[in-house]
């Protein structure tokens, strides 16, 4: 019964943009039994000595590269990206970031200025706060048809950086989701984040990789979404959280020895009261015994795959549909006004999430304009899942054609 609700929930109730907060399902039971028991036991704060907090920083650890092996727990998203802003400016000794057009990495002060997305509409971008161009292929200055986007990309990083050094700033960091979502469903070309690290590291800057939305095995091919870029490409720090936890609060900073070290040095004690709480690790391990058990990752690449081909098919039946671009299941769908100018249809975008909703489908919006949407269901959304959304979606969007005159790709027929 639990399952069947599980089901229903990460189709119905949790839909398509509830998956980075419930990675395995709404209410599931494994995860919710972990929480009762270890409840039932003992919960204090991370003071007192409790094998969760050793267990799980191990189990984490053997997920990513072995230079990522100091682990300091939270219970947000939001205080893992500011512990990882402290972090870097500790290490460095320096004060600016350098961070992508669109991004948002928090609701935290500290992390409002390093968020383009909500700082242009409060108060403004800081001195110390630098802005890249977002590595969209789609509709960004290099695109699909450049020979070499990851290059071009990463030196307009390398130019901002230059710039801020003529004026005499010192770069702390690099903040970057490991594919942006806010910023409307990005992939970043391969090899765009060893050259970004390069040139970040040059100026004595560290790499941050926020995998708070996309990591935990979303994207199928991997355990990590920085990992898409390479093996050779590690970062300095990686933030986690929403799917850590599968909407229980806690969260996650993994960094090297070197970092932590300079952290420790200053002689002031990290401490977070119920970041690492006994009840918060029994959680965090429920997930990943769940991910593993389930195959939850492979999953996502088989599940991931099935709904881009339905996607597809559907670009190739609606002419509003302008890209569909996503690994795993983390996609995109891009809609357009125009096939020639890439306009987005924002109004028309609002429209057919409405409509979903009466269909008892949730959706949402993302992007500089509103208009891609963005599927990252729970990682337990299946075939029947992906097949049931996209005829809901093909459906209205014929009926959009019919009766929708705002957007000019709809007017195929005379």
């Amino acid at each position: 019964k639990g399952r069947r609700r599980q089901s229903r929930g990460s189709r119905l109730t949790g839909g398509l943009r509830g998956g980075p907060h419930l990675t395995v399902g709404h209410c599931h039971p494994l995860v919710v039994q972990a929480a009762h028991e270890q409840n039932q036991v003992l919960n204090t704060n991370s003071r007192y000595l409790h094998d969760n907090i050793v267990d799980y920083a191990q189990r984490l650890s053997e997920t990513l590269p072995e230079q990522l092996c100091v682990f300091y727990f939270l219970n947000s998203g939001s205080e893992a990206n500011d512990l990882a802003l402290r972090l870097a400016r500790h290490y460095t000794g320096h004060q600016d970031v350098v961070v992508l057009d669109h991004a948002y990495h928090g609701h935290l002060s500290s992390l409002i200025d390093i968020s383009p997305y909500k700082f242009r509409n409060l108060d403004g971008q800081k001195e110390w706060v630098h802005v890249a161009p977002l590595p969209d292929t789609y509709r960004g200055p290099y695109q699909e048809d450049h020979p070499n986007p990851a290059v071009a990309y990463a030196n307009e990083v390398k130019r901002v950086v230059s710039s801020a050094q003529e004026k005499g700033r010192k770069i702390a960091a690099f903040f970057a989701e490991s594919l942006p979502s806010v910023g409307g469903q990005i992939i970043p070309p391969a090899g765009y984040f060893s050259q970004v690290a390069e040139h970040i590291r040059r100026a004595g800057g560290l790499f941050v990789a926020d995998e708070i939305q996309v990591g935990f095995g979303r994207v199928g091919k991997h355990f990590w979404a920085f990992q898409l870029q390479g093996k050779d490409f590690i970062p300095d720090i990686v933030t986690m959280g929403k799917s850590i936890g599968n909407g229980h609060p806690v969260a996650c900073v993994a960094t090297t020895q070197p970092v932590a070290r300079a952290f420790e040095a200053t002689g002031v004690e990290y401490f977070n009261t119920f970041g690492g709480s006994p009840v918060s690790c029994a959680v965090g391990l429920a997930v990943l015994n769940v991910l593993e058990k389930e195959q939850l990752q492979a999953h996502a690449t088989s599940v991931g795959n099935f709904l881009m081909e339905l996607l597809g098919q559907q670009k190739i039946k609606h002419p509003i549909i302008g890209d569909v671009r996503g690994v795993g299941l983390f996609i995109g769908v891009d809609l357009i006004k125009d096939e020639a100018t890439r306009t987005p249809a924002t109004e028309e975008a609002a429209y057919l999430v409405s409509r979903l909703k009466e269909n008892y489908v949730l959706l949402s919006t993302d992007g500089p304009g509103r208009n891609i949407l963005k599927f990252k269901p729970p990682m337990c959304f299946s075939l029947d899942n992906a097949r049931h959304v996209v005829a809901k979606l093909d459906a209205i969007l014929t009926d959009m054609e019919e009766k929708v005159r705002s957007c000019e790709t709809l007017r195929l027929q005379p």
